[in-house]
Order: C-alpha cells, then structure tokens, then sequence
C-alpha cells in the first residue's frame, strides 16, 4: 500500500489578492481551477512548477467574515534556496509575522491569515 500527499486547501476571502500573494512571495502558478456554472464556489489550485504538492484555494461567493483555517497553530512549510533573498522579499511585502533567527526560520502570513513557516535549503 501506499499514500501521497496532494494538496491542502485553505479558505480564501479574495481569491484574487491571495492568489497574487502565493506568486509573487513563493513562485507559485494557478494549474486549475474547479467549481459550479453557478459561480457560487471555486477551488482554485496552485503549485511551484516541479514540484508535486498543489495549494487549493477555496473561495466561497457572499462570504465576508474571515475564515480561522487553523489558526497560528497550524501552518504550512516552504524549504527556500536563498533566505535572506526571500527574507527581503517578504520583508518588502510586509508579510513577516514572526522571525526566530536562533532556529534559522521565519513565519509570513498570507491574506487570510494563514501561517507559512520559512525554512533555509539544507
């Protein structure tokens, strides 16, 4: 038997301002995108080229409250070739939220709150 992870999905309410977060700050493109005629949801996926692992974006139409997905409990983590490049970058987007340099690492923030943890190549 065997698994592989495919995505994970996280709850947008502007799928727009999000999915220009996700390009600029990590490099990722839109592969698809998936809903009804109807227009009232979509499932936007997203993925760095070569890499297997894809980021769904759901956004849901009418929604205005901000969704928790997860909290600052649960993040996601990016392995990056160049820290302090992208140190610079995300200083520039005023996305960091929290910064350990005794463990190397940083944490930014997307438009929806959720937390991705920054880590050196090794």
């Amino acid at each position: 038997m065997t698994a592989r992870f495919v995505h994970r999905c996280t709850h947008v309410l502007d799928k727009e301002k999000t999915i220009a977060f996700y390009e600029r700050a990590l490099g990722f493109e839109v592969v698809r995108e998936s809903g009804p005629a109807d227009g009232s949801w979509s499932n936007t996926f997203m993925a760095i080229p070569g890499s297997p692992f894809e980021l769904e974006l759901t956004w849901n139409r009418g929604r205005t409250e901000p969704y928790d997905n997860g909290g600052m409990d649960t993040h996601i983590a990016f392995r990056v070739d160049d820290i302090n490049r992208y140190h610079a970058l995300h200083e520039e987007m005023g996305c960091i939220q929290k910064e350990n340099p005794a463990m190397g690492l940083y944490f930014i923030v997307d438009p929806d709150g959720q937390r991705i943890e920054i880590l050196p190549e090794r």
